[in-house]
């Protein structure tokens, strides 16, 4: 009896697909799910949560804003449409995982988690509009955009990193591998109190009476710079680690993330003493994926046993048939 096959699988018994292909795939993936955020930034920064007022449609007579809707339809519309644009890459990110030979099975399952992630992200979003932006959906939306974004940038590392060497993996210390942990844990508590601070600040997401949540905005400001001078430290505290042990690519990793932190802190105090200008309210909620995406790199950099890359050699060629030939049938 032959074998049931899925439509993906019977492409891949007659196609395949360079690692090339996957890996341009998984860098559009991830620099989408950052355009997403920042998205998601103009969007509450311009009030334009409820520009359009219902979902999956923008009004209830129209799936697209018409003109007398205004340009608050057309900026959170235009968020909507950026959610087309991560599933085109999204799709190119599964088809170029399912037609690699050999197949490598973690990392198709990493690029379905994706779809998965942006299924939940798109609803989430549409039980914000529903709720009338109530912040602690608002809030979770953010939280499960950082959990795509966990994903692509899992996948992008999975596809890109060359393995590490046995040398390399000799050099980092045992209090180095906990540090990166600590580093992980600390930012992901400080991106989820930064939530708070946005569902308590005036930026609601729209000109409407939008409620917000019942924290003191200073009090929990103030949490919130304190726990970003700590993942500072610890970043710092984790450098001289890697530095002692001439550990040299996640030294390099992680001085890239104490500049983005540096940075980042900087935009955020610059912010809460100007009364949180919209540019820089945006800027900030796109350094805060950059962030976490640099946290997420020194992590899977200091502990390489963790989430080992694959990378396989390639012909020149964009796209091979599994004969050689390219995307031409296999025999």
């Amino acid at each position: 009896m032959a074998t049931l096959k899925t439509p993906l699988g019977w492409l891949a018994d007659r196609w395949t697909l360079s690692p090339r292909s996957l890996r341009w795939a998984t860098t559009a993936s991830l620099v989408v799910s950052i355009l997403i955020v920042l998205g998601g930034g103009i969007v509450r920064v311009t009030g334009s949560g409820l520009g359009c007022p219902t979902w999956p449609t923008c009004d209830a007579s129209s799936i697209t804003p018409t003109p007398a809707m205004g340009i608050h339809a057309l900026i959170e519309f235009s968020n909507r449409m950026l959610t087309v644009l991560l599933c085109v890459a999204v799709a190119w990110v599964i088809i170029a995982a399912r037609l690699q030979r050999p197949r490598v099975r973690s990392i198709t399952r990493l690029a379905w988690s994706q779809f998965w992630l942006v299924v939940v992200n798109a609803v989430a979003g549409g039980i914000s509009v529903w709720t009338g932006l109530n912040p602690y959906v608002v809030a979770f939306h953010f939280v499960m955009a950082m959990g795509l974004l966990t994903t692509t940038t899992l996948t992008w590392h999975r596809v890109h990193e060359k393995p590490v060497t046995a040398d390399a993996r000799a050099r980092i210390t045992a209090a180095a591998r906990a540090l990166s942990w600590a580093l992980a844990a600390l930012t992901a508590v400080l991106i989820v109190v930064g939530t708070l601070v946005s569902g308590s600040g005036p930026h609601s997401g729209d000109s409407a009476d939008v409620p917000r949540m019942g924290f003191d905005w200073i009090d929990i400001t103030i949490v919130h710079g304190v726990l970003g001078a700590s993942t500072l430290v610890v970043a710092v505290v984790l450098a001289m680690l890697l530095w002692r042990s001439h550990a040299t690519l996640p030294l390099v990793r992680t001085l890239g993330f104490l500049v983005i932190v540096a940075l980042q802190g900087v935009v955020g105090l610059i912010q809460a003493l100007t009364a949180l200008p919209a540019l820089l309210v945006a800027v900030h909620l796109v350094l805060a994926a950059m962030v976490w995406v640099g946290a997420l790199r020194v992590l899977l950099d200091v502990n390489p046993q963790l989430f080992p890359s694959v990378h396989t050699a390639e012909p020149d060629t964009a796209s091979v048939g599994a004969a050689g030939a390219p995307l031409e049938r296999a025999s």
